[in-house]
């Protein structure tokens, strides 16, 4: 009988691990996160938009999932700092425009998962409104978790360059030469993420792209006829918000055309979402309602937006989701998706992961926001909501669904409401002792 030496099976052993542990690894799902800027819910067809066309988005609703109830906060920077570390923004939402190096994103936790990672777009997370510390340091996406960058607002302010016509454009520590006559900023980063997609495909990549398109200013898009005119390319007009929502369309059928291309669409979890409610400018025509935006505001339009869900692997015929999902919500569903042990982060979210696998059904009932904007004039507020339903820290309490623009709390109330407002009462007490609401407070920071 022949023998082998001990050295040639530890050998073995070990090959047949590691042959394993790769296989499983090439198992794990890309992952692609677009988040629009200043989308409200009512601006996708498949939401019933009559004004807008998005095709591409119409069709990813039909064949994966449509969520109904996704609420962002309502103004940008809470939003992004909200997904990125999958917290409540009294925990880590310090200034407009920044996110301390201290908070660990999705980007962190992908990448030492053994994701290769990008972000592309907008980041205006540096500190550049207020000066805070390093607000000039190009390395701070890399800090976050994230291997290769194109942004627009890393370094720069708005005041130096736009994010359109001849965008000022910092792409892994250079800024871009942008040829004024041909450089159109989402279309640079579409560019960034397809080849991305291209070097990366035999291995996971997280890819996020938080869109420039659709905020203002409402400016032609090389679709737009006066695109032709470079004088007129940042004419200013709510008129052009449609030609964006189209591009912004185009885009995404653009990235989902490329992960095709390469053979890796079907295990590949795609997501559109947006970060928060329309430009209150814009005034959008419904199959339900003329819906004017509501960014800002802690009405429903200021943070109900779209939510589309693609894997074909494991989305088949999940449809319609009327479950409500919150911005923390995310993080913990890219953990679950990639194999991440909930001990290894921390989050105020939910996972949604099981929603989208078809596997439950049955998940959060209702969700809580902390909104304190620190932009503007917009106020600051907390409240508890479902899809229906909405009690704020003062007691007011809605049925948003009726009154859309809250504008008449209720008053008399049936017993399944007394019951469902107590147990809103209970959440934002138990929020309450953990964190007291303090109007105009610009120190709200725990970790934990």
């Amino acid at each position: 009988m022949k023998t082998y030496h001990p050295f040639y099976i530890l050998l073995f052993v070990l090959s047949f691990v590691f042959s394993s542990c790769k296989k499983e690894k090439e198992k794990l799902p890309n992952i692609v996160l677009i988040m629009a800027d200043d989308m409200g819910y009512e601006c996708l067809g498949c939401n019933g938009s009559t004004e807008y066309k998005t095709p591409a988005l119409d069709r990813l609703a039909t064949n994966g999932i449509r969520f109904e109830n996704c609420y962002s906060q309502p103004l940008c920077t809470p939003s992004r700092v909200k997904i990125m570390t999958g917290k409540y923004n009294y925990r880590n939402y310090e200034d407009f425009g920044y996110l301390n190096p201290n908070q660990i994103t999705f980007g962190n936790i992908l990448k030492k998962a053994g994701y290769s990672t990008c972000i592309a777009g907008k980041w205006q997370l540096n500190g550049l409104n207020r000066n805070n510390p390093g607000n000039q340091d190009i390395t701070r996406p890399n800090h976050f978790g994230f291997d290769e960058y194109c942004l627009w607002q890393l370094n720069h302010t708005r005041a130096e360059g736009e994010r359109y016509a001849n965008a000022l454009i910092t792409q892994n520590g250079v800024d871009l030469s942008c040829d004024v006559t041909a450089c159109y900023g989402p279309q640079v980063f579409a560019d960034f993420v397809c080849d991305f997609i291209d070097r990366k495909a035999k291995a996971p990549f997280f890819i996020y792209y938080p869109m420039v398109l659709v905020h203002d200013p409402f400016v032609p898009t090389p679709d737009s006829p006066e695109w032709s005119d470079p004088g007129r390319r940042y004419e200013k007009d709510t008129a052009y918000y449609a030609d964006m929502m189209n591009f912004t369309d185009k885009i995404v059928l653009q990235i989902e055309s490329k992960l095709k291309e390469k053979g890796i669409w079907d295990n590949t979890l795609f997501i559109f979402t947006a970060d928060n409610g329309t430009n209150r400018a814009v005034i959008s025509e419904t199959s339900y309602a003329t819906v004017k935006g509501g960014k800002g505001l802690s009405v429903n339009t200021g943070n109900h937006v779209p939510l589309i869900v693609s894997w074909p692997e494991k989305t088949k015929g999940n449809g319609t989701v009327g479950n409500i999902i919150s911005f923390a919500d995310f993080l913990p569903t890219f953990c679950d998706a990639a194999g991440v042990e909930p001990s290894k982060y921390k989050t105020d979210g939910e996972s949604f992961y099981s929603l989208l696998t078809g596997e439950d059904t049955e998940k959060q009932n209702e969700i809580f926001i902390h909104y304190s904007p620190r932009w503007g004039t917009f106020s600051h507020d907390r409240w508890v909501m479902d899809g229906t339903y909405k009690l704020y820290k003062d007691g007011r309490f809605f049925n948003t669904s009726l009154d859309t623009l809250e504008k008449n709390p209720l008053l008399g109330i049936t017993r399944e409401e007394r019951d469902l407002k107590n147990r809103f009462e209970k959440i934002l007490l138990e929020k309450e002792n953990e964190i007291p609401f303090v109007l105009n407070d610009t120190t709200f920071n725990i970790t934990y």
